[in-house]
């Protein structure tokens, strides 16, 4: 498999192809020390970070692996997109941590309303952003980044979203830097990488020239009333590496856009998955989100998914009309440190036979039991 750095990184090049962690040859006890994080920046941290602020709610799980005892101890701020994205995640790490709600929100859901002001004013020595943004400032905010970094505030940017399989364990392993936990940062990503190589291996194995099968990937199902908006980017990375051809690839600019329902009732692809924004409690509100997450059950994921499916443009799919080629995962797995999962759920729908003794939620159940502090709950995908 092929990976391409970002387009905006430009002539940074193969600057970027690594992500490196370095100290001075000869480090006293209490030196700063300096990372280079995903963006290819050189950043000095303190040689102690006591005050941490996340660009994204949604990077508790990440923080969680190394901060298992209590996760709020260093965090002074955060953006508010966990609780209002996905509220039945953000409801299980309250319960664990409750001191979680008193954390000063520096924004909503989206970029445009993190505050610099209050970021600065909560006094974090060290702010945790997403290189390509979504939900929260990205590299592309050069003023807020300068607004930080004036202020004295280390900026270290670390990516799940944009090309998770190559910077995944790049972003864990400067996490590990930067909180001085090290140990576990190798201990996840010789785990992840494992896991997915269970996943390529086999692959491999495949004669030359197979053809993978045929897929329309839904995005955030029920958002909108209308079909059919899909990705190539995002979920659609964790798709491609697990043996897929995704018929928006080519027709669709950027990460993600809308397909023709007409287009997709001609072409007929052999698979449907969407991905699931809803829960137990937006199913009253959300007829047609599929619920998948902490707080799903079995029953309900699979009654969602078979309402979702009988929409106008999606009925009409025979892959919907087959028992077995219709299926639903969770949507936040794009910006996960355990979206090696979702390529091993993938992995076994379209390639059944070969990973017929895969077990997805065994996977799943180690990565929670060896790196959060929270139980594993809930139905993270289903099929009808």
């Amino acid at each position: 498999m092929t990976f391409t750095l970002p387009r905006f990184f430009g002539s940074l090049g193969v600057a970027l192809c690594a992500v490196l962690i370095t100290t001075a040859p000869v480090q006293a006890q209490g030196t700063p020390q300096t990372v280079t994080d995903l963006a290819g920046r050189t950043v000095t941290l303190p040689a102690k970070v006591d005050r941490i602020l996340l660009g994204e709610g949604r990077l508790l799980p990440a923080l969680g692996v190394f901060e298992r005892d209590d996760v709020a101890r260093r965090l002074v701020g955060m953006m508010g997109d966990y609780e209002t994205l996905d509220p039945a995640g953000y409801a299980q790490w309250r319960s664990r941590f409750p001191q979680l709600d008193k954390v000063p929100r520096v924004g909503r859901n989206n970029a445009g309303s993190f505050s610099d002001e209050q970021a600065i004013a909560l006094r974090p020595q060290v702010a945790i952003l997403g290189l390509a943004g979504g939900h929260g400032p990205s590299k592309n905010d050069r003023e807020t980044l300068a607004r930080l970094e004036a202020a004295g505030i280390a900026v270290v940017f670390i990516d799940f979203r944009h090309d998770p399989l190559r910077n995944t364990p790049r972003s864990m392993e400067l996490l590990g830097a930067v909180l001085g936990k090290r140990k576990e940062a190798d201990a996840f990503n010789t785990l992840w990488r494992a896991q997915l190589e269970r996943v390529e291996s086999r692959l491999r194995t495949l004669p030359a020239g197979t053809r993978h099968p045929s897929v329309f990937l839904e995005n955030r199902v029920g958002l909108a009333d209308d079909c059919c908006a899909t990705m190539v980017g995002l979920v659609g990375v964790l798709l491609d590496a697990a043996g897929a051809e995704n018929v928006a690839r080519g027709r669709i600019p950027g990460e993600h856009g809308t397909l023709n329902p007409e287009f997709l009732i001609a072409t007929q692809p052999r698979l449907y998955i969407g991905t699931g924004i809803g829960s137990m409690a937006t199913t009253g509100k959300s007829p047609l989100r599929i619920v998948l997450g902490a707080d799903a059950t079995p029953e309900a994921a699979r009654a969602s998914l078979a309402r979702a499916t009988q929409r106008r443009g999606i009925a009409q799919l025979e892959a919907v009309q087959q028992n077995g080629r219709a299926h639903a995962i969770w949507h936040h797995y794009y910006n996960s440190p355990f979206n090696v999962v979702a390529v091993q759920v993938f992995a076994k729908w379209l390639h059944p036979a070969l990973f017929a003794d895969l077990d997805p939620r065994a996977t799943l159940q180690t990565l929670f039991t060896q790196f959060q502090p929270i139980p594993l709950t809930g139905v993270y995908w289903t099929s009808l």
